[in-house]
């Protein structure tokens, strides 16, 4: 369903999701703000991507209305290996390229859809439903280990691991050119990037603080290198962001690696063919330690690099040795 709404002259310079919000008559402002931040509105045919742009009189506004999903995913069969499970949580590897939550544009298929089928009538569910408790996520296509709650008491208890940085979380990544020194620190506050809604950016104002360590597991020439990254803390695309930020984006990278890196020339011809032919970030959850909500008991999972990036480190001259977490 379209809505169209004609601004008048005494409309101009309105905040556009205030003006839509009124002329609709039914959609609260931030119902017309999440719709407009994902795309839905238009102005003459271009997108309204901002919340805060002004009314232009005399323009037709249109607004599309997702149809409705349901409030509770429904389960389906989704491919996803599971390395740990309990009455209270279950721990994953999740493969590249499965959307975690529902959202506009991925409302099935999803690992929540996988985990809803998966666990059946032993996911006592988040808020008195059966749904899981999603309580940190992946890109779609990052790959690697998730916990997952099962319960409401788990997913409160590892949420505030969460949010007290209690988690031990390490991740497997090339990147293009070599970081320097060996080992180090990125920091800068991360926030959506004004120009480009799908991106992530460094910036300095309303941005939230995010510290990445890294080390270099093997370079390859100065044309890329395996890295291990550890996370201080676990903003939206936060390794992606912080390495494309400091000169190595990682390789593969579909939003932060817009152009051929100066790097590629320092490899051979075929590894350079494989790096700029990787679909995606070249992105691996490996370890994942956390102490579980109701027994207390320490627990730490690896999950080995998957196949396409064992590949790529084939082609760029990898010692299986090095790929793993130290």
């Amino acid at each position: 369903m379209s809505l169209h709404f004609t601004a008048a002259e005494e409309h101009g310079g309105d905040r556009v999701d205030r003006f839509v919000s009124a002329q609709s008559g039914t959609l609260s402002r931030s119902r017309v703000k999440a719709l407009i931040e994902e795309g839905h509105l238009t102005c003459g045919g271009v997108p309204v991507l901002e919340p805060a742009d002004t009314v232009k009189a005399g323009q037709i506004y249109t607004l599309r209305i997702p149809a409705a999903t349901p409030a509770v995913p429904e389960g389906e069969r989704v491919a996803f290996d599971v390395l740990y499970e309990d009455a209270d949580l279950i721990v994953l590897n999740k493969p590249a390229g499965l959307v975690v939550h529902p959202a506009p544009g991925n409302e099935t298929g999803t690992l929540v859809n996988g985990l809803i089928a998966h666990c059946g009538e032993s996911l006592k569910g988040i808020g008195g439903e059966r749904r899981p408790g999603i309580v940190h996520r992946l890109d779609k296509d990052t790959s690697g280990l998730m916990v997952v709650a099962k319960t409401e008491q788990a997913h409160l208890a590892l949420s505030a691991d969460f949010a007290a940085r209690r988690i031990d979380r390490a991740y497997l990544a090339f990147c293009w050119g070599c970081p320097q020194p060996g080992e180090g620190e990125y920091e800068g506050d991360i926030g959506r990037d004004k120009r480009d809604r799908k991106r992530m950016a460094i910036v300095t104002h309303g941005g939230k603080w995010a510290l990445t360590r890294y080390r270099i597991l093997q370079a390859f020439d100065m044309g890329a290198a395996l890295v291990q990254c550890r996370l201080a803390t676990g903003r939206t695309h936060q390794i992606r962001v912080h390495f494309s930020a400091n000169g190595h984006p990682l390789v593969g990278d579909p939003v932060y690696l817009r152009r051929i890196p100066a790097a590629a020339k320092g490899l051979s011809a075929s590894a350079r063919a494989a790096a700029l032919d990787f679909p995606r970030q070249a992105l691996h959850a490996a370890r994942l330690g956390f102490t579980h909500p109701r027994t207390g008991e320490q627990m730490l999972f690896e999950a080995p690099m998957p196949e396409d990036m064992l590949a790529l480190g084939e082609a760029l001259g990898l010692d299986p040795e090095k790929a793993v977490v130290l």
